[in-house]
């Protein structure tokens, strides 16, 4: 039921993403959510974001930040890591995932979208193709039309742990443990 909901991964931060491990992969280009993903809300480019998109860079990433803001809020941020953007997203929509594809000349195989939201970064990637990480929000504070949909995210990612645990204790099995 919650399935086209659940992220490829859930993770406690970007900042511990095996980058390295997924460009071993072959991907070769991420995208990014900004606000609570990257940074607190509303909040500029810190020395971990720009230390981060300078680490991509050498890896050998594209990178393009996708945002539901406006281009003011994605423009200060973008200032200082300077990668590709787009903004007013309308994110779940897929259209600008498949945008901001074309801007890193990937595709579905070789894009990871990264957020913290489930139903409008998550859903719209998954429905878009493309791999998924979701990571804990980096700032309890948040909008009051994001603090009810956390509450529904809770429920998702209950069946989400759910079904990964079953997995595991599936795959534990057929390995004789």
């Amino acid at each position: 039921m919650f399935q086209r909901f659940y992220p490829g991964e859930y993770v406690d931060s970007t900042y511990g993403i095996d980058f390295e491990g997924l460009y071993r992969e072959g991907y070769r280009g991420i995208i990014f959510d900004i606000d609570n993903t990257l940074v607190p809300h509303g909040a500029g480019a810190d020395e971990r974001a720009k230390a981060l998109f300078g680490r991509l860079k050498k890896l050998g990433f594209g990178c393009c930040l996708l945002s539901n803001n406006k281009e003011a809020r994605v423009k200060m941020f973008n200032d200082d890591v300077q990668v590709e953007y787009i903004y007013d997203a309308h994110k779940p929509s897929t259209a600008n995932y498949r945008r901001a594809m074309e801007l890193l000349g990937t595709d579905e195989t070789s894009t990871v979208f990264v957020g913290d939201q489930i139903f409008t970064d998550i859903y719209g990637a998954n429905r878009a193709g493309i791999r998924t990480i979701l990571v804990k929000p980096i700032h309890p504070r948040e909008e009051i039309q994001i603090v009810l949909k956390r509450y529904l995210e809770k429920i998702v990612l209950f069946f989400y742990r759910r079904k990964v645990k079953k997995e595991e204790m599936s795959h534990e099995g057929s390995n004789g443990k």
